[in-house]
């Protein structure tokens, strides 16, 4: 493979989700998605007419030479079976979130990409959007001081009434922690660093959602994960953040994360999305005072991720979205279950390393 040119990219599961990654693509020289493929190779074929790229069933994309890196966009509970796959196969891979679905099938993965000499990320990449990035600059600039507390709330009431296939969030793999955990998480130690432990209760409301989307209008949707998850998250700098992931909410007013230090707090936008208003208020400041953003990537970037793991694989650094800290995500998420269940305080065994910030002050497309 050589690393002076841009590497080629191969797309598994052609979903919801991959009309984004096929979109921002075009920003970064460093990658070029040239093919895509899914179970369904109908589905594969009309996404390759649509963006002008090829499309081969799964393991014909897998024994192309000519493609270097694997963006995994299949649905969770099938991430473990294709990044093992496509590692196998030689190539370096880039999943969407959650890396796995527990904590044994995320270790085979960081494991098996170990011994293959071959980088592994995974989503989410939004924490490099400029919204986040703004604040992990404010965070890096001692603006607020070191963080001492903070709260994380994601409430809605599930995604049956929207999305076209809902079910899958409602089996292991999914429910509020597993789907937008990993934004909230990731955020949350971008920002401050390692999880230590978890003290956690949670609840399965329904035992059966009624899909109202358009596609599936009427169908009963089995439940068998926990839909409102509480608990309080300590870091290894001592911050205690609480946090509430939730389907079971119809609305709510709480920001998304809030970030209190010894000098001041800080409101960070929604860790879903690459932009947001950034808010900072410190000692004398009658309100919250609007922060202008020092970073860039704020439009839909949900290729960065794989993008940045192309210039880390050139560059021979650790790539930001890590299997490491998506593995951290994950023992987190499972920490969070295993704490509701024995009624206990859960002290993970394993760490990360805090991700490198961005760069303020980089072109379109850059990302060192």
């Amino acid at each position: 493979m050589a690393m002076d040119r841009t590497m080629n990219v191969g797309i598994i599961g052609c979903g919801n989700i991959s009309d984004a990654y096929l979109k921002a693509a075009a920003v970064f020289s460093g990658i070029r998605i040239a093919a895509c493929s899914d179970i369904n190779i109908t589905a594969a074929e009309s996404k390759a007419r649509e963006y002008g790229i090829s499309a081969a069933p799964v393991d014909v994309l897998l024994s192309d030479d000519t493609i270097d890196i694997i963006l995994n966009l299949t649905t969770p509970q099938a991430h473990t079976e294709v990044n093992l796959k496509a590692l196998q196969a030689g190539k370096h891979v880039h999943c969407e979130k959650p890396l796995a679905i527990d904590r044994e099938d995320g270790r085979k993965v960081i494991d098996l990409a170990k011994e293959k000499g071959l980088m592994i990320g995974c989503a989410p990449d939004t924490f490099l959007g400029g919204g986040i990035q703004t604040c992990r600059k404010l965070i890096d600039d001692d603006k607020i001081g070191r963080i001492v507390a903070g709260t994380a709330f994601m409430m809605c009431h599930g995604h049956e009434s929207w999305h076209p296939n809902p079910g899958f969030y409602y089996l292991k793999g999914g429910g509020p922690m597993f789907d937008m955990g990993p934004y909230y998480l990731t955020a949350l130690v971008n920002l401050i660093g390692p999880i230590k432990s978890i003290s956690a209760m949670s609840a399965m409301t329904f035992k059966e959602r009624i899909a109202t989307s358009k596609e599936q209008n009427g169908v009963v949707l089995p439940v068998e994960i926990p839909t409102h998850i509480t608990g309080i998250l300590e870091f290894h700098n001592g911050a205690l953040v609480t946090l509430a992931m939730s389907f079971d909410v119809w609305r709510h007013s709480n920001h998304n994360i809030e970030l209190h230090g010894e000098k001041g707090s800080l409101q960070v936008p929604d860790p879903n999305c690459f932009d947001g208003a950034v808010r900072i208020a410190r000692p004398g400041d009658d309100d919250w005072q609007e922060v202008p953003l020092t970073h860039g990537y704020t439009d839909n970037m949900r290729v960065i991720g794989a993008a940045d793991m192309a210039s880390a694989i050139r560059n021979k650094r650790r790539n930001r979205c890590s299997g490491e800290l998506a593995y951290h995500v994950l023992d987190v998420m499972q920490a969070f279950d295993e704490s509701s269940i024995q009624g206990r305080r859960i002290v993970l065994e394993g760490t990360c390393e805090q991700p490198a910030a961005l760069p303020t002050g980089l072109a379109d497309g850059e990302l060192d």
